[in-house]
């Protein structure tokens, strides 16, 4: 049997799937943890940390699933995205990664954005108005509080961990659009933008075609590293959402314009379109395999309403419709709409409301906001939500509040659309996977998903929309908004 081992280092983990090369089926999955420190705005890990994470990941799956190193034909690495890694000249880490979740350049994303024209400027070259998540605020953030460092390479997560394993300095079209310096409208690396950060090309990795792209071969340090044969093939890789979207067979060679949810500690909506955005309410990625990834996230989703569902002392689940109620649970500003300075808003109370139906009304709130974030994506695409054949189309329900019942019912209400459960919890690393194989054959990576059948799920069909409670949590964020935004 061949093998592929598809990487999903993520923020706080590495997960190494043991995936059969011909089917797809995951024989095992490897994991090891990772640290983050930081206080004050500050998120860093150093990049060591994903190294050690993807050798034991690598071992441990290998173990539990019994295989033997010699039958892996290829490997890809898919990364959080945005992430700062700075190196010397021997390619090691001058300093922890700032990753994307690091607050700490919102002043010079706002400068940024200012310096080059304001936001249609970057929305014209990059698809996206700078935001402290992207790579150039970091990068702007560290020349000018340690300009003493002598940096010889930039990376992003994935690209550190690939250049690693092939010792070539590649990225993928994906993965670099969320850096803020690469041109969805060019497919290269903008120089007006580089000269602004004061960013050298020669210091960025080459961008290949695409993250399925051969970036080169397992080498001999690599291979002693994590127990691999020497010289088996290494993909380009790209970004997890990039990759999440390949997992789901999102792409040219699979489906376009389907509408993915994703449902975790933040709320993001997705789509796989031939459509190139521009929109300050998106982040314009680009997808891994040449089409466009369009994203939408909302800061508050489910960590917001288990916050809630613990004030209330009740369990995630014990909830029923708000009835009146209307919560939005915005407890850390909102991004999507821009609220940054926001705080959660509760109204319409009544001595009958209970405490399950103030519950409910967080789950109604979080998902009326990330299905509004959704209805400006599809806008964005050049796609009417309200059209029957476009709203036919089943919304991919992805992310840890896939699995609650109340959520995949509130969004199943609010939104009145058809609903597919993906059997797989591992899109990212099945994505990944399957750039793998692609790198070992030179087969099309959503082709090869396409053919697994990875974003294989369980459809639930259409309820009546609840056109109510939607037009009651519209109009009392239209008429909260001038507060919410002082």
């Amino acid at each position: 049997m061949a093998v592929v081992i598809g990487v999903d280092s993520s923020t706080q983990s590495t997960k190494a799937a043991v995936t059969d090369a011909a089917t797809g089926r995951i024989l095992a999955v490897g994991r090891a943890p990772h640290v983050v420190t930081g206080e004050h705005g500050a998120r860093e890990t150093d990049p060591d940390v994903w190294w050690w994470a993807l050798r034991d990941a690598v071992a441990n799956g290998l173990k539990e699933a019994d295989i033997a190193p010699e039958a892996v034909t290829g490997i890809a690495v898919a990364g959080q995205q945005h992430g700062l890694v700075v190196l010397d000249a021997d390619g090691r880490p001058l300093r922890p990664a700032a990753l994307w979740n690091d607050t700490r350049s919102a002043p010079q994303a706002a400068a940024l954005t200012e310096e080059f024209g304001g936001p249609d400027a970057w929305l014209a070259r990059t698809g996206s108005v700078p935001v402290a998540s992207l790579t150039a605020t970091k990068w702007r953030w560290l020349r000018e509080h340690e300009p003493a460092r002598a940096v010889a390479a930039v990376r992003l997560p994935h690209d550190f961990l690939t250049e690693r394993l092939c010792g070539q300095a590649v990225t993928d079209p994906g993965d670099a659009s969320g850096t803020g310096w690469y041109s969805t409208a060019t497919g290269a690396y903008d120089p007006e933008v580089l000269d602004l950060l004061g960013l050298r090309p020669e210091l960025l990795p080459a961008v290949a075609a695409t993250g399925g792209t051969r970036a080169g071969s397992l080498t001999a340090r690599a291979a002693a590293a994590l127990g691999l044969p020497e010289g088996i093939a290494v993909a380009a890789g790209t970004g997890d959402n990039m990759a999440a979207a390949v997992g789901l067979g999102l792409g040219g060679a699979g489906l376009l314009d389907h509408p993915v949810v994703s449902l975790g500690t933040s709320g993001t909506v997705f789509t796989a379109t031939r459509t190139r955005p521009a929109s300050r309410d998106l982040a314009g990625f680009a997808a891994t395999d040449g089409t466009y990834l369009p994203l939408a996230c909302t800061l508050n989703c489910t960590l917001a309403v288990d916050k809630v569902a613990a004030l209330l002392g009740l369990d995630r689940e014990d909830a029923e419709p708000g009835g009146g109620a209307v919560l939005l649970p915005y407890l850390d500003g909102e991004r999507t709409p821009d609220l940054p300075h926001a705080t959660g808003l509760l109204t319409g109370l009544r001595h009958a409301t209970s405490g399950r139906q103030l519950l409910g009304a967080a789950y109604e709130g979080a998902v009326f906001t990330v299905l509004r974030a959704l209805d400006a994506l599809l806008l964005a695409c050049g796609l009417d939500p309200d059209d029957p054949e476009i709203a036919a189309r089943p919304l991919r329900l992805i992310g840890g509040g896939a699995r609650g019942r109340t959520w995949v019912e509130t969004v199943r209400r609010l939104s009145g659309r058809p609903v597919l459960l993906p059997e797989s919890g591992e899109l990212v690393a099945l994505g990944a996977a399957a750039l793998a194989r692609a790198a070992a054959t030179g087969l099309d990576p959503v082709a090869v998903a396409t053919q697994w059948d990875t974003g294989r799920g369980t459809p639930l069909p259409a309820v009546p929309r609840d056109q109510v409670t939607w037009n009651r949590l519209a109009q009392v964020l239209d008429e909260a908004t001038p507060a919410l935004l002082t």
